[in-house]
C-alpha cells in the first residue's frame, strides 16, 4: 500500500470514530440552550442525560448509541481534485476499520438477495462487514477533497417518509405537510428530542439526496424561516424528549431544497434523526 493511500483509511477510521462518538459543539450549545429553557422537569432531566452521555462517548470514543448506525457518506471534490478508483477503496477500508475501532455493531446480513431481505444468511460477526451506502458526489468551491460520515440509525429509519406533496403553487401547502408528518414521526420515534432532516426534490432519489446534504450542511445556530417555522410548529405538540411533554420535541430542523419542475408534485423526505442524530464528522482527504 502507498503512503497516501495508507494515511486516507487513518483519516477515514478516526473521522468515523468521531461522528460515532462525539457531538458537535453547536449540538452541544443546541441541548444547553433546551435545558435552560424546558419548563418541564422530567423533559429537563432527559436532556441533561443526553448530554451527559454525549460527553462520556466523547471522553472514552465509545458509541454514542447501541445502534451504532450505517455509514452514509458524503464526499466533496474541489476544481483540481480528482479521485481514483484507489482512494475509494481507501474510503471504504477506512469504514471498515473504523466500524471494528468504535467499535459498531455487528449488523451485517449475509447471503443472497433472498437471504439478506428475510435474514435466513446468517449475521456477519465482523463489525467491518457492515458496508456504507453509495457515496453521494458533490462539488465543493475548495481546492480540497472532503468527506462527510454520517451514522445513521434505525429507528429514525423507520419513521422517515419520502413521498409526493402537491404543492398547490404555495410553498406553506408543503411546509404543512412536512408539519404533520415530522410530528406524527416524532412521536412514534421514542427516543427525542429529534432533529429533522428534510429535503425537498425532483424524484425520490433526489429528495433522499437533499436530506443526506441537509445533515451534512445543517448548523444548530443557523436556521433559516422555514427551518424555524417546522421546528416551532411541531414543538408545539407537546411531545417532548422521550414522549415525557415539555417544548423540546425537535432541537432543530435541517431543509434543504434541490432544483424542482413544472409539476403539480413536489417530493419530500422527512427524517426524524434520533437524540443522538446527526453523528457526523468530517475530514479532508486532501
Amino acid at each position: 500500500m502507498t503512503e497516501t493511500y495508507v494515511e486516507i483509511v487513518a483519516r477515514v477510521r478516526d473521522a468515523l470514530v468521531e461522528a460515532g462518538s462525539t457531538f458537535r459543539p453547536d449540538k452541544k450549545a443546541a441541548y444547553e440552550k433546551a435545558i435552560r429553557t424546558e419548563q418541564n422537569e422530567k423533559a429537563k432531566w432527559v436532556l441533561e442525560q443526553i448530554l451527559a452521555n454525549a460527553e462520556a462517548a466523547e471522553q472514552n470514543h465509545s458509541p454514542l448509541c447501541d445502534d451504532t448506525g450505517i455509514p452514509h457518506l458524503v464526499l466533496e471534490i474541489g476544481d483540481d481534485c480528482a479521485v481514483s478508483g484507489k482512494m475509494l477503496d481507501a474510503i471504504r477500508q477506512g469504514v471498515r476499520e473504523g466500524l471494528r475501532k468504535l467499535p459498531g455493531r455487528p449488523m451485517g446480513i449475509m447471503g443472497s438477495d433472498r437471504e439478506r431481505i428475510d435474514q435466513s444468511g446468517g449475521l456477519n460477526p465482523d463489525s467491518g462487514g457492515v458496508e456504507s451506502a453509495p457515496i453521494l458526489l458533490r462539488r465543493c468551491p475548495d481546492n480540497t477533497i472532503r468527506l462527510h460520515i454520517l451514522m445513521f440509525g434505525g429507528g429514525p429509519a423507520i419513521r422517515a417518509k419520502t413521498y409526493r406533496v402537491f404543492h398547490k403553487h404555495n410553498a406553506q401547502v408543503v411546509a404543512d405537510e412536512i408539519v404533520l408528518w415530522a410530528t406524527e414521526a416524532v412521536a412514534q420515534l421514542g427516543c427525542s428530542p429529534c432533529t429533522l432532516a428534510v429535503g425537498i426534490g425532483r424524484s425520490h432519489f433526489e429528495a433522499a439526496a437533499m436530506m443526506l446534504q441537509a445533515q451534512a450542511d445543517g448548523k444548530y445556530d443557523e436556521q433559516s424561516e422555514m427551518e424555524t417555522e417546522i421546528t416551532r410548529r411541531v414543538n408545539e405538540a407537546n411531545i417532548g424528549p422521550l414522549g415525557l411533554h415539555g417544548s423540546t420535541s425537535v432541537l432543530a430542523t435541517f431543509l434543504k431544497v434541490g432544483p424542482q419542475r413544472a409539476s403539480g408534485v413536489r417530493i419530500v423526505c422527512v427524517r426524524p434523526s434520533c437524540c443522538f442524530e446527526p453523528r457526523i464528522a468530517t475530514v479532508e482527504l486532501f
